[in-house]
């Protein structure tokens, strides 16, 4: 089949209901008649693919023809969720393809559900990374996208009375439709061994062993079908995928050893390094994703540009967070050793070339390796960071009243106890530009972690705001909010999300409102009728839907969030004669499996739940849900049908956030710290449409220096000490009375996360949050507001920016 889908009138199917059908015997070797679901959808997903493959090559043959600079994102995460609808949507012929198969006695709703997320990613990292290539492609502009191709994922959640249980992710069982795999695009990736030198003083890195990279390609379509980018995995194979000596000597699972190693790692995102076997993995699979994304990046500008002097003209590799960031060091070796550059011209080549984006200003999360583990395994890598480091601190020695202590903390390598690489401070050391994604978040990096880099590179340091893309967190997850806006202000918005800035004066429009209110209910209906099937949770679409969707981790203060509910519950049960507003209480996230806390505070929030949803005394007052196995395809559930976003991190410790613009887009008001992209929200969407509470990142600082005694403030807060002391003496975990006295004992030891310090403040917050709940009028009016001031939140804004400012590709 060519390129027709999009010349169908919606009326007219025929045709593509026969090409289905066609593809569905000669592809996948059914008839109508015995085909499953399952086999519908491929044959659905390679009908439509022949018509995305069309514009691919017209894509790659476009850029080719212009010499185009390309863009090139190295992400250890792609959280790309289903495609199918997003590729109908974004070519517009969702309404043909649904009427073909509905032709058919096929319901096109009903293969979206059972399209398997690509288990590619965890949380807002790889998201917003998928969000990238497609406003890349959306904004026609070339790219690629670099990563692992991942078996597992990281992992299936599953709870198991309260638990969080960790299962395999088994995406690809039926296959996946939407890849390519071209073994023509495959690198030799080596680990260990020794470097040796010439009588010519050269150098060559003689590796121990070696697996093969192979790329698996995924086309990304841009809105309305305007480019289609590369989104390339790499899977992995051993050199010799048996060793046919040790079979035939009776060691099987010797003669496959060498297969096992390679597909270890390809096997889980994210494998836990809490031992030095799980370390040494994490750095494996970074560095084979980096040197076969790097070699594949040099072999294409050698063929198609010639020079690789040219490489930065042509190029623009963008580190997403520090995962790649041995890549700065792997095109070093490439140049040096392998195209015979001087040291000094391939580290300007290298820095032109690069640009970082740091995602966190916690320590632990920027990552730094064993000095003696990574030089193990990357020798040549090793003896270059030397050499970068010499050169970097000579520069830093040079710079007027730069001590001692400012030379450790630029260092590559960390001399405080065990000696560490530094991979953040290589990424900033080897790019020409570093990001920050918000704008609060940009200015702790130049104070916080890379305050002394920041002295030595004073024009380095940039603000990038974090963006989402429209077309899947607005148009595809709530199309009946997109169909009311469009009817409201016209088309514009779809094709530039800043034009839905026009809907601000629909937000005193009695009858919009209502509309609005009409449709946020519906989408509660779906995701109430969701709750019940799935898990048996029972909630009244007509509460406040307050959600908490996110990764479990304690700076993201779950723990705050859990603790009120419970002094919400007390509260409840004390004063049955007050006005309450019925509350449900939704969370989803998955922990990171070695993060005990995190696990325990999975199980808290299943304990309470258990604990108050069978409370008559509470009866439909409140309600508390975990929803287990949190991916895109739930956020696009949950996210349509709440009321109430949830973004209470510690204040200077989130550095954007995107779930906060997803839920503000879908009309939901946000409760949150001065924290990340929340400072941003606000000033867009203006103070009398958001709720905020708690210290400032600054006033967390001055606590953490200067003292700050938790224990007092518990028991000064009489609704918190209670809250605590019936979580910390078993009354939510009877069958285990002391499950959570240390979770409980951590706060009065020294709480970190500012948990006591926030939660008068927080409690008072959720209090003026029922009030405003009242007034549906007045509530309807500040959602309006929230959906027509965050269009500047689209990845669009963000993308152009890069393109201009860091990229130079517009």
């Amino acid at each position: 089949m060519t390129t027709t889908i999009t010349t169908l009138h919606v009326d007219d199917t025929g045709p593509l209901a026969d090409a289905i059908v066609d593809t569905l015997v000669h592809r996948i070797g059914k008839d109508a008649a015995n085909a499953r679901p399952h086999d519908w959808l491929a044959a659905t997903i390679l009908t439509v693919r022949n018509d995305i493959i069309e514009r691919w090559m017209a894509s790659t043959r476009e850029a080719h023809a212009a010499g185009a600079k390309r863009v090139y994102y190295l992400s250890l995460e792609f959280l790309i969720g289903r495609l199918l609808r997003d590729a109908l949507s974004n070519l517009g012929v969702m309404a043909q393809v649904a009427g073909a198969l509905q032709s058919l006695g096929v319901d096109l709703t009903a293969l979206e559900e059972i399209e398997p997320d690509a288990a590619l990613g965890n949380g807002g990292l790889g998201r917003l990374a998928a969000c990238f290539m497609e406003s890349l492609a959306s904004l026609d502009l070339p790219a690629y996208g670099y990563g692992i191709r991942y078996v597992n994922g990281m992992f299936r959640q599953r709870i198991d009375d309260g638990w969080q249980v960790e299962l395999p992710e088994t995406w690809l069982s039926h296959g996946n439709p939407w890849e390519f795999e071209r073994r023509e695009s495959a690198y030799f990736v080596g680990f260990g061994g020794e470097v040796i030198g010439t009588e010519t003083g050269a150098v060559h890195w003689k590796p121990a062993e070696a697996v093969e990279a192979i790329a698996v390609d995924t086309p990304v379509v841009g809105w309305r079908g305007k480019r289609v980018n590369t989104l390339r995995l790499w899977t992995a194979q051993a050199i010799d995928p048996i060793r046919l000596d040790r079979f035939n000597a009776g060691d099987y699972t010797g003669a496959l050893a060498g297969q096992l190693a390679a597909e270890t790692l390809v096997r889980v995102l994210y494998p836990s390094d809490s031992s030095p076997a799980g370390q040494e993995l994490r750095l494996r699979q970074e560095y084979f994703f980096s040197s076969a994304s790097l070699q594949d990046i040099v072999r294409r500008h050698i063929q198609y540009f010639h020079d690789i002097r040219t490489l930065p003209d042509k190029a623009a590799i963008q580190l997403n967070d520090t995962h790649p960031a041995v890549s700065v060091a792997e095109l070093m070796r490439l140049l040096v050793d392998h195209h015979d550059l001087g040291f000094e011209e391939a580290w300007e080549i290298t820095r032109r070339t690069f640009g970082y984006t740091n995602h966190t200003l916690l320590p632990e999360a920027l990552e730094s390796w064993p000095l003696h583990l990574f030089e193990r395994l990357l020798p040549r890598h090793m003896q270059l960071i030397y050499a970068i480091n010499a050169k970097l601190l000579r520069e830093a020695r040079a710079v007027e009243g730069m001590d001692d202590r400012a030379i450790a903390a630029i260092s590559l390598i960390d001399e405080g106890g065990e000696r560490r690489v530094r991979m953040a401070n290589l990424a900033f050391a080897g790019s020409h530009s570093v990001n920050g994604v918000a704008a609060l978040h940009t200015e702790l990096m130049k104070k916080t972690v890379f305050a002394d880099l920041h002295r030595l590179y004073p024009t380095r340091i940039n603000n990038k705001t974090n963006g989402i893309t429209p077309r899947r967190w607005l148009q595809q997850c709530n199309p009946q909010l997109t169909a009311l806006i469009r009817e409201a202000i016209g088309p514009g918005f779809q094709d530039d999300a800043e034009k839905l800035i026009a809907l601000t004066e629909f937000a005193q429009d009695a009858n919009f409102r209502e509309r609005f209110l009409s449709i946020k209910r519906s989408n509660k209906v779906g995701l109430a009728n969701y709750l019940r099937e799935s898990s048996g949770l029972r909630v009244d679409p007509d509460a406040l839907f307050d959600v908490q969707i996110k990764r479990i981790h304690e700076y993201k203060r779950q723990l705050l969030n859990i603790i009120e509910t419970v002094a919400l519950y007390d509260q409840i049960r004390s004063h049955p004669e007050r006005d309450w507003t019925p509350r449900v209480k939704l969370f989803a996230g998955k922990a990171a499996s070695s993060y005990h806390n995190a696990k325990l505070v999975i199980k808290l929030a299943n304990d309470v739940a258990r604990r108050i949803n069978s409370d008559p005394s509470v009866g439909h007052l409140l309600k508390v849900g975990f929803i287990p196995n949190y991916n895109v395809s739930l956020a696009e559930k949950i996210i349509p049908a709440a009321d109430l976003s949830e973004q209470i991190s510690t204040a200077g410790m989130e550095a954007s956030g995107t779930g906060n613009m997803k839920f503000a887009l879908n009309g939901a008001l946000t409760i949150g710290t001065l924290d990340g992209a929340n400072v941003e929200i606000k000033e867009h969407v203006g103070d009398e449409h958001i709720v905020i509470f708690g210290l400032t990142a600054d006033e967390v600082a001055e606590k953490r220096r200067d003292g700050y005694d938790p224990r007092a403030v518990i028991e000064g807060s009489p609704e918190l000490r209670q809250a605590v002391s019936a979580i910390a003496s078993g009354v939510f975990s009877p069958d285990d009375p002391g499950r959570y006295a240390g979770l409980m004992g951590g706060l009065y030891d020294g709480d970190w996360f500012m948990v006591a310090a926030d939660f008068d403040a927080y409690a008072a917050a959720q209090r003026s949050v029922d009030a405003r709940w009242q007034d549906q009028a007045g509530w309807a009016t500040s959602a309006i507001h929230n959906v027509a001031k965050v269009g500047w939140f689209s990845s669009d804004r963000t993308i152009r920016q890069y393109a201009e400012e860091i990229w130079n590709v517009m």
